[in-house]
């Protein structure tokens, strides 16, 4: 078993990104509640004191953002993927604690039926307002600036899988 404190780097957040494919090889992306306008792909922290691996931490986070659990793993980044926050995001999110994500990607297969997603989580907090399926080659038209690189390679790592 992984231990994920080893992946701890000083400023930067630990985290994990989500690419879930339907069947027609597009991609699940949310539009953010709090900013509206702004379309990702899932992802979240991982939660270090408790030591959850990266793969877990994956498909918790998927399940708090979607509600989806009908899955199959694909595969997971080769190389961990990092972005800047803007200096005024940085200092908001996280009590100014971090100047970015550390990001280990994972691919997966969405299994069930577009009415098991569910954005409107109980007692989770919302993140998305608005969700649909994009053709991967649109994905990156869509995403905020400052994660367009990101986004950018790590289509390209996964590209075996839809194209």
């Amino acid at each position: 078993m992984e231990n994920t404190q080893d992946f701890y780097e000083k400023g930067w957040r630990l985290s994990v990104g989500i690419v879930l494919f339907n069947s027609n090889k597009d991609i699940f992306m949310g539009e953010r509640l709090d900013n509206r306008g702004a379309w990702q792909m899932p992802q979240g922290g991982v939660k270090l004191n408790k030591n959850e691996c990266l793969l877990s931490a994956a498909k918790r986070e998927l399940f708090e953002e979607t509600g989806i659990t009908n899955i199959s793993f694909i595969c997971k980044s080769k190389k961990w993927h990092y972005y800047y926050l803007p200096k005024f995001l940085s200092k908001k999110l996280w009590k100014g604690k971090f100047i970015g994500q550390k990001q280990k990607w994972f691919a997966f297969e969405f299994l069930g039926e577009d009415d098991e997603i569910n954005i409107k989580p109980e007692n989770i907090k919302q993140e998305f307002c608005n969700w649909k399926w994009v053709a991967p080659n649109n994905v990156c038209e869509l995403i905020i600036n400052f994660k367009r690189d990101t986004y950018m390679k790590v289509l390209k790592e996964f590209s075996k899988v839809y194209s």
